[in-house]
C-alpha cells in the first residue's frame, strides 16, 4: 500500500507560566492509503496533541517546533506530496473536513445545541463542496439569452473560480442577498440538505428524514456521535482522525460505531487515524498501531505483532495490565507514575519505571530502529 501521510520529527511544545511542556519529542510515523493505524497510550501521553498538530489547530500556548507532515493527494490526476506545516492558514482550511476530516471525542462539544442536525450536517457540504453546485449554478447565470445583471454575472463566475475560499464564501453570501439570486441559494441549500440525509442514512440512523429536523437533545449519545462522524463523512476525506470517538460510550454502542467505522472506510473514506487508550478496539479494528509514552513513541508494529510478540517493556507493562476474558491470572499495574513533561527525564522518557534500565538509558534518548518486519521499537534493550 502507498502512503497517505507521513510524519517526520513532529516537536510540539506549550510554552506555559511554569516552564515548557515538551508535549511531542520528535514523533515519525506513516498511515499507509486504505488501512487503519491506532495510536494507543496513557491520558496525557500526547495521542490528541498529535493529530492537532497534523491538522494545524493546537491551541495558543501551544508551538509546533519542527518536523514535517507530508501529505500525499492527488490534483490534476497527478499525486502530489504537500508539507501541511508550510502551508497558509487558508490552505488548511480548504483542505480539514474535504481532504482531513476529525471526529472528536466529546459529540456535545461538537455539535451546536441551537441548530438542526440537518443544518449542521449541510454546512459541511456548503463549505467544501458547494463548488460542485455552485459551477452549475454560476453556469446557467451565463444563459445567451439573458443579458440582465450580465456584469455581476461574470463578476460572480470570476470572483468564484479564480479567487480564494474567501471570496467563494462572499459569492455565496451574495446567493442569499441579491433578489434574482435567491432562488439559486435555495436550491444550494435543498442539495444539500438531500446529501445530509443519504449519509445520515449510510450512517444506519432510523428515519434519517426526520432526523435532519431534530436537534441535539433530541438524540441520544451514540446517535449524536453518528451525526458527528457524518459531519466528518460529507465531503469524503481522504484521512479521517477518530479522537477517542468511542470513549463516553457504552459497550454496544461503541461496537456498533466501530463496526461503522470499518464499514464506511472500505465505502467512503481511504484510511482511518484511530486514538485510543483502549487496547481491545485496536485488536479489532486496526491493522497496524502505534503505543506512545509521555510525548515519545516506543514501538510501531502490525497490530498482531504487537499483540503476540511486544519488544518495548511498555507496550509489555500496558498488556500485562489489560484484564483477562478467562479472569485468569494477576492483573498487574505499572509502577511509577507518568513524568512531568516540563522536567521529563533525561535519556528514556519510560527509564524512571523500566524494570530493564540501563545506564544508557539515562544518558541518550533510543530512536525508532527495525526489530522485524514493518516493526520498529525506540529501546537500547531490544536487539
Amino acid at each position: 500500500m502507498s502512503t497517505l501521510i507521513e510524519i517526520k520529527d513532529l516537536v510540539t511544545n506549550f510554552y506555559t507560566y511554569e516552564g515548557v511542556v515538551k508535549a511531542l519529542n520528535k514523533i515519525s510515523l506513516e498511515v499507509k492509503k486504505g488501512s487503519t493505524f491506532g495510536l494507543v497510550g496513557e491520558s496525557g501521553c500526547g495521542k490528541s496533541v498529535l493529530v492537532r498538530s497534523i491538522m494545524r489547530i493546537v491551541q495558543s500556548p501551544g508551538v509546533i517546533e519542527g518536523g514535517q507532515v507530508l501529505f500525499h493527494k492527488k490534483k490534476n490526476g497527478k499525486e502530489v506530496v504537500v508539507d501541511l506545516l508550510q502551508q497558509s492558514e487558508e490552505y488548511m482550511r480548504s483542505i480539514r473536513g474535504s481532504d482531513i476530516s476529525m471526529i472528536f471525542q466529546e459529540p456535545n462539544a461538537a455539535l451546536n445545541p441551537i441548530l438542526s442536525i440537518g443544518y449542521q450536517v449541510s454546512e459541511s457540504f456548503l463549505f467544501h463542496v458547494a463548488e460542485e453546485m455552485c459551477e452549475k449554478i454560476l453556469d446557467e447565470l451565463n444563459s445567451p439569452n439573458d443579458h440582465t445583471f450580465f456584469p455581476i454575472k461574470q463578476f460572480l463566475k470570476y470572483t468564484y473560480r479564480v479567487g480564494s475560499s474567501d471570496s467563494k464564501a462572499f459569492v455565496l453570501k451574495l446567493f442569499k442577498k441579491i433578489p434574482f439570486l435567491k432562488k439559486w441559494d435555495k436550491r444550494l441549500k435543498k442539495e444539500a440538505l438531500k446529501r445530509s440525509v443519504e449519509i445520515i442514512d449510510k450512517l444506519h440512523v432510523p428515519d434519517p428524514e426526520q432526523t435532519v429536523k431534530s436537534y441535539p437533545h433530541n438524540l441520544s449519545g451514540g446517535m449524536k456521535q453518528r451525526i458527528v462522524i457524518a459531519m466528518a463523512l460529507a465531503c469524503n476525506p481522504d484521512l479521517l482522525i477518530a479522537d477517542e470517538a468511542t470513549s463516553n460510550l457504552d459497550v454496544t454502542v461503541q461496537a456498533q460505531i466501530l463496526e461503522l467505522l470499518n464499514e464506511l472506510k472500505k465505502e467512503v473514506i481511504s484510511s482511518i487515524l484511530l486514538i485510543t487508550h483502549d487496547l481491545g478496539v485496536v485488536a479489532e479494528t486496526c491493522e497496524r498501531v502505534g503505543v506512545m509514552y509521555a510525548g515519545s513513541l516506543c514501538e510501531v508494529g502490525d497490530v498482531n505483532e504487537i499483540f503476540k510478540d511486544p519488544k518495548h517493556p511498555y507496550t509489555k507493562a500496558l498488556l500485562r495490565s489489560v484484564p483477562l476474558f478467562s479472569n485468569e491470572g494477576k492483573l498487574e499495574s505499572i509502577e511509577g507514575t507518568v513524568p512531568n513533561l516540563v522536567n521529563p527525564p533525561t535519556g528514556c522518557r519510560f527509564h524512571p519505571r523500566c524494570s530493564l534500565v540501563m545506564e544508557q538509558c539515562k544518558q541518550e534518548a533510543p530512536e525508532l530502529k527495525e526489530v522485524g518486519p514493518n516493526h520498529t521499537v525506540a529501546c537500547f534493550a531490544v536487539n
